[in-house]
């Protein structure tokens, strides 16, 4: 038995790493607002988004919708899939209202509207192995369950879709990317779980600043085990592959990422860790000799390369 939990761990393992010359393609879309407010907060929030992503360093491929309809966004998507490699991230990220009308949860683009199923359907012709889906509407937790897949997490503003009240997720998730205190593990980027973690420490402050009831509640869902969760749990691998997911390099870590001599030394790092993450989540799964001897090397091989960057 441990021998075959072992195996699992490496595999794992390598399921998180990343080529050293892997690229991101991110995609964002906003959709109609209905109202003047909306729209304007959608607009700038999007603007926001392809203005970071672009000064983000490079082999990022940055496309952005706002006002979009179904065929702008149908066609964004199938020019990813024509362009990006299964080495390389892609992150969508879906700002503006949806619905839940109990039996399918769709996005509100300008004109028809946009399901979770065909939305699904989109991505899965993305050759890229590595996948998140951002969604900040109302209602999106219906949408989890159509988005999620193999080597694609799903980030969702509320628990389901009868939370159908206008979200404010999407404004703390994008001030995340732009603040280096949601950099929890102090390694010079933001991942998907680190901004995940302060888009919902922050939208819960501001339902209780506004003595209001809160009428979201953000989950993720990226194990493939058909399950939104809040947070990670403790033995369990939800939030594992969040946690290993780069959203944003901050200051140093990306002048460093977008120094071709010291590129690769970075991504050897970023790999050693996730690959340390990893093994701690599954320790209880490994013999304790094994365990040592993995996390040892992977320590000493991170001090080296550590000590490579730092010269």
């Amino acid at each position: 038995m441990k021998t075959r939990l072992a195996a699992l761990v490496a595999g794992a393992i390598l399921a998180v790493a990343i080529p050293a010359r892997a690229g991101i393609y991110y995609v964002t879309v906003a959709g109609i607002g209905g109202e003047p407010v909306y729209d304007q907060e959608f607009t700038q929030l999007a603007r926001d988004l392809d203005k970071l992503f672009k000064s983000s360093g490079v082999d990022v491929h940055v496309f952005t919708l706002t006002g979009a309809t179904r065929a702008e966004m149908t066609e964004v998507l199938a020019k990813v899939a024509a362009q990006a490699k299964p080495g390389d991230d892609f992150v969508l990220i879906l700002i503006g209202h949806g619905t839940d009308d109990g039996y399918q949860y769709k996005f509100n683009l300008a004109g028809p509207d946009i399901s979770a199923g065909e939305l699904a359907g989109l991505c899965d012709k993305i050759p890229s192995r590595r996948q998140l889906i951002v969604d900040t509407s109302e209602a999106s937790g219906g949408s989890v369950a159509a988005l999620e897949g193999r080597g694609r997490a799903v980030i969702a503003a509320t628990k389901d879709g009868r939370e159908k009240n206008a979200t404010v997720f999407a404004r703390y998730f994008v001030q995340a990317l732009h603040d280096p205190g949601a950099d929890l593990n102090k390694d010079g980027s933001i991942s998907a779980l680190e901004a995940f973690e302060y888009a919902r420490r922050h939208t819960a402050d501001f339902y209780t600043a506004q003595k209001r009831l809160a009428t979201e509640h953000a989950v993720f869902e990226d194990t493939g085990d058909h399950q939104a969760v809040r947070a990670p749990s403790a033995g369990t691998r939800e939030g594992l592959f969040l946690s290993t997911f780069t959203l944003i390099r901050l200051g140093g870590a990306r002048e460093i990422y977008n120094d071709p001599a010291k590129r690769a030394l970075l991504a050897k790092k970023e790999e050693l860790e996730r690959e340390i993450d990893t093994l701690k989540y599954h320790k209880a799964a490994m013999s304790q000799e094994d365990y040592t001897r993995r996390i040892s090397k992977a320590l000493i091989e991170l001090a080296r390369v550590q000590e490579e960057l730092d010269k």
